[in-house]
């Protein structure tokens, strides 16, 4: 028979019988035309016409249930579907490329001949467990995604090297599932499989290899070659495997890049972006340009969103991470999200800028981060996920630090305000001359705060702002108070309490309503620059214990204060909805000591209607196991040379071996203990951000990782003297 023959026969005919039927001595003497398209489907019997495309996936076997007879069928059926898939793309590429050289096409019929034996070996398997095949609606991706092929090269990039690379994983996976379960039977038949499919890999690379550009590496023709909807992705599954990788060809570099390659496989990717400095556009125009030291902050911490994303989301940057550093998450337990360059948004020939997507989620909205999303609102489904681009001139008041104040003495001259939260006169007062800003001062110290703190209305935590610690005013303090308000913003004027812990409590505005993410513990410098930020076992339950004990005996129990707490949300959600503003949010609070030792809660510090480090912290502790605590921690370039090192590279390297990372838990490990460092320590200039999993937070002091900070009874000196970045 002649080998176009073959291939006719397989790709339309329209029995299991002719479909899998191979005759001996095929021969290539006649390769004939070439097909000019693909069909809409190859065919096939009535029973396995593919679903419709968008009716939804039938729902895949829990790998729990593999114990039931059933179930093994029930999977067994969808790698049935899957190689008579592969069994009849094949035949097409035979007959849309008859001029394709001759060893590439015996190759081609030899995995043919490969894919029909298996698909024969997993329909005996399904009968012996009582499935028929055409029993469970059948999906058509594979064939919609690899038929539309132009070339040989697309066949080896979209099959080969992507859905039968794959199944080395899924081959891997499931022979240890079905012995875990005692199905020794079919996990041979997956162990033989997976061994044929190392070699069709090679088939697919060696050829792969040949048609590239030369030069080109492995991974950037890939990337290159490969077509939407197929991505990286696609080539490989939950379990990734080198070891099959690496005998079927594949370099290291290949496989290093695959296994931290990330792209969503179907559902609508959100769109994250870290824009620290928010506020300073807004306060300062357009015409803003961070310094030197805010654009270092920003280079090295701009990885942070993508511990925000889940697995199927896109994390911006200007800069993508090194292989290495990514493979070193991979290995913490960190699933990782899509990367992006920031450039893409405006690139209108950009992947991402032809996707739908389900939400935009910078770090805070604000004029430079809605310019970088724009190109991008109209690919929103339903609209703009989150805070509308239109609602943007709404929302800035709530970045205001005279805003919070007024909502603070708002909310303490209630009625139901607790004797414990603080008074109208621990409120900042907004002033917009240097008279207003010399009566409030007075005022203040007339009231026995001799400490005065002068903020502007739009900064970052401790940034812009000068404490007043002198009997009288100097010049150079008076100018300073000048000049920030005639930048067109008050200054906001309060007393400089004596704080003994600081905490947040973590929110997120919805179309639905408010609701309350977490709460973290803060620690700041003595400027009220951010150091840490610390998280509890029951974080997403209750503030931290510690707030509990210094409002002891005046407060019974944590309820109480939610209850009090719950008051400023309520309020919150109120000016929210008003502005339409949606999206993470928190509040600032913190507990201080007054002239005649009682000990307050002051409810509302400052609002941040963004991520913070304290909502980061939060979602970094999805990665530890239950029952942990949590440290999220910032080391600047001074504090890591006071440490004895000159790099971040080196200080990493240390703090990985004197905290080496403890995994725990399957089918996905979280960390029991061990410090994670994330971002790259070998690329970082001022900033390393690191956290610590542990199940004890004093611990980390004890063998010398938190050194230096001021204690307190009962906090295990996680104390804080300031507000949440």
């Amino acid at each position: 028979m002649e080998l176009r023959e073959f291939a006719e026969q397989v790709l339309f005919a329209t029995t299991l019988e002719d479909k899998l039927r191979c005759p001996v001595g095929i021969v290539d003497t006649q390769p004939g035309a070439p097909l000019e398209s693909a069909p809409a489907m190859p065919g096939r019997p009535r029973e396995l016409v593919f679903k419709p495309s968008g009716t939804g996936k039938s729902e895949f076997p829990k790998k729990r249930f593999l114990d039931r007879n059933d179930e093994r069928g029930r999977l067994l059926h969808f790698f049935a579907n899957h190689e008579l898939l592969a069994t009849e793309l094949m035949a097409l590429v035979l007959l849309r490329f008859p001029a394709a050289p001759p060893a590439f096409r015996r190759g081609v019929l030899e995995t043919l001949k490969d894919e029909q034996n298996h698909t024969r070996l997993y329909l005996a398997r399904m009968k012996q467990s009582g499935v028929e095949f055409g029993a469970i609606p059948v999906s058509g991706y594979f064939w919609r995604a690899v038929s539309p092929m132009t070339t040989p090269m697309d066949y080896v990039a979209g099959l080969s090297l992507t859905f039968e690379q794959a199944n080395l994983d899924f081959c891997r996976q499931f022979t240890k599932e079905f012995e875990t379960v005692g199905d020794l039977e079919t996990a041979r038949l997956l162990q033989n499989i997976y061994q044929d499919e190392i070699a069709h890999v090679a088939h697919g690379l060696k050829w792969f290899r040949r048609w590239k550009q030369p030069g080109q590496s492995d991974w950037d023709a890939f990337c290159a070659q490969l077509k939407y909807p197929l991505s990286p992705n696609r080539a490989k599954g939950p379990w990734f495997q080198a070891d099959g990788r690496q005998e079927a060809g594949l370099d290291n570099s290949f496989i290093e890049n695959l296994s931290v390659f990330a792209q969503s496989k179907g559902r609508t990717p959100r769109v994250y972006v870290f824009n620290p400095f928010a506020e300073e556009y807004i306060a300062k125009g357009p015409g803003f340009t961070p310094s030197r030291p805010q654009a270092i902050l920003r280079r090295d911490l701009e990885i942070l969103p993508l511990f925000l994303c889940k697995q199927d989301d896109v994390a911006l940057m200007n800069e993508l991470p090194s292989t290495a550093f990514l493979s070193r998450l991979k290995e913490a337990g960190f699933q990782l999200p899509e990367l992006a360059l920031s450039q893409d948004c405006s690139d209108p020939t950009s992947p991402l800028a032809r996707r739908k997507l389900g939400g935009l989620r910078p770090w805070a909205w604000g004029p430079e981060s809605a310019k970088l999303l724009a190109p991008l609102a109209a690919n929103v489904v339903g609209g703009v996920e989150g805070t509308p681009l239109t609602a943007l001139e709404n929302i800035k008041k709530f970045y205001s630090k005279a805003w919070s104040a007024d909502l603070l003495r708002r909310l303490v001259s209630s009625k139901d305000s607790p004797p414990w939260f603080c008074s109208e006169l621990e409120a900042g007062l907004a002033v917009n001359t240097i008279d207003e800003a010399l009566a409030a001062i007075a005022a203040i110290r007339a009231r026995g705060h001799h400490r005065v703190v002068a903020k502007e209305s739009f900064g970052l935590a401790g940034h812009n702002m000068i404490r007043l610690w002198e009997p009288d005013l100097q010049s150079g303090q008076k100018r300073w108070m000048e000049r920030a308000m005639g930048q067109g913003h008050p200054l906001v004027i309060e007393p400089w309490l004596d704080r003994v812990m600081d905490f947040s409590i973590q929110l997120e505005m919805e179309p639905r309503g408010i609701g309350i993410v977490g709460f973290t513990g803060l620690q700041n410098d003595l400027r009220g620059q951010f150091h840490s930020n610390w998280a509890e076992p029951n974080h997403a339950r209750s503030v931290p214990a510690s707030v509990l004990r210094w409002l002891h005996p005046q407060v019974r129990d944590a309820g109480e204060i939610h209850r009090c707490l719950h008051q400023a949300v309520v309020m919150l959600e109120k000016e929210f909805r008003a502005a339409g503003f949606q999206g993470p949010a928190g509040i600032d609070a913190l507990i201080f000591k007054t002239a005649r030792g009682e000990f307050k809660l002051k409810p509302i510090v400052e609002i941040n209607p963004r991520h913070t480090l304290g909502r980061l912290t939060l979602e970094l502790m999805r990665q530890a196991c239950p029952g942990s605590s949590g440290l999220f921690r910032l080391t600047n370039r001074p504090s890591m040379n006071a440490k004895g090192f000159d790099t971040f590279d080196t200080f990493a390297r240390r703090v990985r071996k004197q905290f080496p990372i403890v995994l725990e838990g399957h089918p996905r490990p979280r960390i029991r203990e061990g410090i994670v460092v994330l971002n790259d320590p070998a690329r970082a200039e001022g900033f390393l951000a690191t956290l610590q999993i542990g199940k004890r937070l004093h611990l980390m002091e004890s063998e010398g990782w938190a050194e230096g900070e001021r204690k307190q009874p009962g906090n295990h000196g996680l104390v804080s003297t300031s507000r949440d970045t």
